[in-house]
């Protein structure tokens, strides 16, 4: 799944100074800027598949978003006309060649994809998926995994799986359902047609669908605005509708009005309130 690299509307960002080209921080690229983490895919002759120490990084970098009150938001796009086509099976990825031991496989899923998915769902800060191209197999898994998904027009999403008698991994078959229900999934997946950018957005998969020149613009307004936001408010409600899924009304009430306690203590609600009295717009510290 390799393609010439092609201009894309992602942030430029400079490789950091004594890294070889193929270093894991080239091959994903990283930069803060007010308040905003950018995680780049690189590998945009490959159509940015993920490679195992591309897949270390990404993971590294949303421990790091979550634990730095530097940052207030996360971005993840990637460069030229792919922003993942899923895992390098060409660079060392899953292979059907050789003997096996029962629960490799299963390992090799658990410590790798689930990882990387489970990484983005746990991120504490909210994540925007800037989707600039494919996202197929697990890089449509990692954008959906992303707390809102933008979409620029030449974006396709593609549950690849079936078409290399494959199941879905990087939980496809958790987060889709979820998000579009149980019969849409399906077709989805048994299937592996490309879904068009605009077909993403009617089905719910997509927020928002925008011309390409404007997806690099329209992801940063959305993560400033969320940058500027009260940021654990918001981790705080991320937790509370991912979990929701999963619970019953009870389990949710109670998840509920724990973190109202918890959130009543910090800095930025108390801001919240004192600026709806006071008749004023809110500063928020992201405290």
């Amino acid at each position: 799944m390799t393609s010439s690299p092609e201009e894309s509307s992602t942030p430029k960002i400079p490789e950091e100074p004594g890294k070889s080209a193929d270093a894991p921080e080239s091959l994903v690229l990283h930069a803060t800027d007010n308040h905003v983490s950018w995680i780049t895919l690189n590998r945009p002759e490959a159509l940015n598949a993920i490679t195992p120490d591309q897949r270390e990084r990404l993971i590294q970098l949303f421990s790091d978003a979550s634990a730095d009150p530097a940052v207030r938001a996360v971005v993840l796009t990637g460069t030229g006309r792919g922003f993942c086509t899923g895992a390098d099976l060409r660079g060392g990825g899953r292979s059907t060649a050789g003997e096996r031991v029962a629960g490799d496989v299963a390992r090799v899923i658990r410590l790798g994809a689930q990882r990387l998915i489970g990484a983005v769902l746990d991120c504490e800060k909210p994540v925007v998926a800037a989707v600039n191209g494919t996202a197929a197999g697990l890089g449509a898994h990692l954008a959906l995994a992303c707390d809102l998904v933008l979409a620029a027009e030449s974006a396709r999403f593609i549950e690849v799986f079936v078409r290399r008698a494959l199941v879905p991994d990087g939980g496809g078959a958790y987060l889709l359902p979820r998000l579009i229900g149980p019969q849409r999934a399906k077709e989805l997946m048994f299937f592996g047609d490309a879904l068009t950018a605009p077909d993403a957005e009617r089905m719910g998969l997509v927020n928002r669908v925008v011309p390409d020149a404007d997806l690099h613009k329209t992801a940063r307004e959305w993560a400033e605005r969320l940058a500027a936001g009260p940021t654990r408010t918001l981790a705080l409600t991320k937790q509370l509708v991912n979990a929701s899924l999963d619970s019953d009304r009870t389990t949710a009430f109670a998840a509920e009005a724990t973190a109202q306690e918890i959130n009543m203590t910090t800095a930025d609600a108390k801001e919240g309130v004192a600026s709806f009295v006071e008749r004023r717009s809110p500063r928020y510290s992201g405290r």
